[in-house]
């Protein structure tokens, strides 16, 4: 719950219903020096509404990233969702931030997920996608719900903030439209590769195992995300640049040489095959 107007029309609405059990979550970055007031109104709207309500502040000050204020927010959530034993974090996102997500994506080179990134998994429910910003602020506006705009939401300095004034908001309706068909052809194409990859791992000759002769002929862009998939499937995280390391070391490394994944795990070459070792350090 930042206080901003999604958050406090999605509490809104969830605490009428009687199928669920809320703790109100709220963490203050620390970059803006009135953040206080956003705290206090989330603070005293959970009061009312007889919800438990847990807050944490940091002091990330001005200037930080979307990207670390993101990352420091979801760790205090998820360590919330684990102490209070809870299904999944519900978050305010809508249709306005998918259509942000997938632009900025596509501006960055993310690829084929990024036009989908955004959307509900097991531990983040987001059941906002489907309305528009308009949507949530007409209901805000029916219902009396008072709300905290954020100063920094007109810094055109972040990227989120220029794709939302200088792009989205210029488009007409018809291609807003356009734009959210491409995008569940794209999140229904992607399902399907899914799950094409996962069958194709699961025939390889281990768990841990690439086939690399199969490996080796396969297109690049293919390759590539096969070479993904194979990373996340055993839960390891990876960059783009690091992907295009292994796809070169795998294609071209002598027998036996080895590459680093991550800290504890590595990649070897031998002739037949890729293998992901883990390694004491």
């Amino acid at each position: 719950m930042s206080g901003g107007v999604d958050s406090m029309v999605l509490l809104d609405v969830l605490a009428k219903q009687t199928n669920v059990q809320l703790i109100v979550a709220h963490f203050d970055h620390g970059i803006r020096e009135d953040s206080v007031e956003d705290r206090l109104l989330v603070q005293k709207t959970a009061h009312r509404l007889r919800l438990p309500f847990v807050y944490n502040r940091v002091e990330l000050g001005p200037g930080t990233s979307e990207a670390a204020a993101r990352k420091a927010r979801y760790e205090f959530l998820h360590k919330v969702r684990v102490a209070a034993k809870a299904q999944a974090i519900i978050t305010a996102h809508h249709q306005d931030d998918m259509l942000e997500t997938a632009v900025i994506n596509m501006l960055r080179g993310t690829g084929r997920r990024g036009l989908s990134s955004l959307k509900s998994q097991d531990r983040i429910l987001r059941p906002m996608l489907v309305f528009s910003k308009d949507d949530i602020r007409n209901y805000a506006s029916e219902h009396k719900i008072t709300w905290r705009e954020d100063s920094t939401n007109q810094d055109e300095t972040y990227l989120r903030n220029y794709v939302r004034r200088q792009i989205l908001q210029k488009f007409s309706e018809e291609q807003r439209q356009q734009l959210l068909v491409h995008l569940s052809t794209a999140q229904e194409l992607n399902h399907e590769l899914e799950k094409l990859l996962v069958n194709q791992l699961h025939i390889q000759p281990a768990t841990h195992q690439l086939d690399r002769q199969w490996f080796i002929k396969l297109p690049h862009s293919v390759a590539r995300e096969v070479m993904a998939s194979w990373l996340r499937e055993r839960g390891l995280t990876y960059n783009r640049k690091s992907l295009e390391r292994l796809l070169v070391a795998a294609k071209t490394y002598q027998i036996n040489k080895r590459t680093d994944v991550t800290n504890q795990y590595v990649m070897e070459v031998k002739q037949k095959h890729l293998a992901l070792l883990r390694v004491d350090r």
